[in-house]
């Protein structure tokens, strides 16, 4: 029987604990109830209780119940009881006894449990009834938590509340027993990254490595993207990457809105597998609505490009782009697996579409360009090609060069059509 992990703050959300651990028994799966509640223990004898968690964390709870030290004893107490959570849910994923996590609560609670299940594998059915919905960005993170509004506060059974709760239970017990893809894991897995300026180019290579027999999973390059992309890698989820659009780098720099962070481009070097690294949009550095661009980029020097109402795309100058040049040179000549760079002279993007595109600087990309290559590794080929990152001859050559690089690898026989 699929067994639930129901995760909560039982000091404050007994009743409502009480009913969900009741709706999913009766969907007909089994539940472990772990209490990360530290003000006092409850009337219901959870499975897991508190000094079990914070145990695990090793503290004990009772440190945590008396604690005056300080204005954030709370908020450390809770992240005490997240760690603790965390590493008893790793046991239970380890013996087969949790196949899907389901929790309720206000901000605290809400900040205790998204924690915990950012911790939890991909694909693992995690579910968060929250009255904190309408501001729960923070809570993803990189994996796929599923949130739900619980529209009034998780205080008390009433009509409303236990409509939402019986709800929330039968979405995780559908997810636990639906039925697992007949596909899953019978084809290699390649990362490609994508914006939507270089989107036709990565739909043409995906059409490519589809028909060469790899499973493909686009990343749009917003920082959360990349950061989902560079983690799965680690977690040995991705056997190969096309790393088409590497924009995030732009903004890891300068500042912008879609920085991925200082470990962008790294991951697969470190792990070894093929990857073919194209400076995707490497030019454009991203900001929030028009009137949210800094003062230092919005100058008559620069030339800006209202993408959307919500960003607003700056072009990067020539100091910088050799800047990006050799960060981007500097992370790949770390990798320690097949390693190629493919460079798209006429343009990196549809921003620089010939022959008026607006984020065309022939000085500033040569510059690029030749640092790019001339700071790259011996061993790292680094081709250029008289063709725009979104023309279907630059995608067909991306994913035969990707091909040959797993062939020569040794991972397999791919073949591009």
């Amino acid at each position: 029987m699929a067994t639930v992990v129901l995760i909560g703050t039982l000091d404050t959300k007994e009743r409502e604990y009480r009913f969900m651990h009741d709706c999913l028994r009766a969907m007909g799966v089994d539940v472990l109830v772990m209490d990360v509640g530290i003000l006092h223990d409850p009337q219901m004898r959870p499975d897991i209780a508190a000094s079990e968690v914070a145990a695990a964390a090793g503290v004990d709870l009772r440190d945590l119940r008396f604690s005056k030290e300080g204005t954030d004893t709370r908020a450390v107490a809770l992240d005490t009881m997240r760690k603790g959570a965390a590493v008893i849910l790793g046991r239970l994923l380890a013996e087969g006894r949790c196949q899907g996590v389901l929790g309720a609560g206000g901000s605290g609670g809400s900040t205790v449990i998204a924690g915990i299940m950012r911790e939890l594998p991909l694909g693992l059915p995690k579910l968060l009834v929250t009255t904190m919905a309408a501001s729960a960005a923070a809570f993803f993170g990189t994996r796929d938590l599923a949130i739900m509004h619980s529209v009034t506060d998780i205080a008390g059974l009433n009509r409303i509340s236990r409509l939402i709760l019986r709800n929330a239970a039968g979405a995780v017990a559908g997810m636990m027993t639906a039925p697992a893809d007949d596909e899953d894991g019978e084809r290699p897995v390649v990362a490609i990254t994508m914006f939507g300026v270089t989107t036709p180019g990565v739909l043409r290579l995906q059409e490519r490595l589809d028909r060469a027999g790899f499973d493909t999973i686009t990343f749009h390059a917003v920082g959360s993207g990349g950061r989902a992309m560079e983690q799965m890698i680690e977690e040995k989820l991705i056997d190969g990457v096309v790393d088409y659009t590497t924009s995030e780098l732009t903004d890891e720099l300068l500042g912008g809105v879609f920085s991925a962070g200082p470990t962008r481009l790294t991951a697969a070097g470190r792990r070894g597998i093929p990857q073919v690294v194209v400076p995707g949009a490497i030019e454009v550095l991203n900001f929030g609505p028009r009137e949210s661009v800094p003062k230092a980029f919005d100058t008559p020097k620069r030339r800006l490009v209202v993408h959307n109402p919500y960003v607003c795309a700056v072009r990067t100058s020539k100091d910088e782009a050799l800047e990006l040049a050799r960060i981007m040179s500097a992370r790949l000549n770390e990798a320690a697996g097949p390693t190629a760079v493919v460079v798209p002279l006429d343009g990196f993007d549809s921003y620089q579409k010939r022959p008026d595109g607006p984020f065309i600087d022939e000085d500033a990309d040569t510059a690029f360009c030749d640092e790019l290559c001339r700071a790259l590794r011996a061993d790292i080929a680094c081709e250029r090609l008289p063709l725009n990152i979104n023309d279907p001859a630059f995608a067909d050559h991306v994913a035969e060069r990707f091909v040959g690089l797993w062939n020569a690898a040794g991972r397999g026989e791919g073949r591009v059509p």
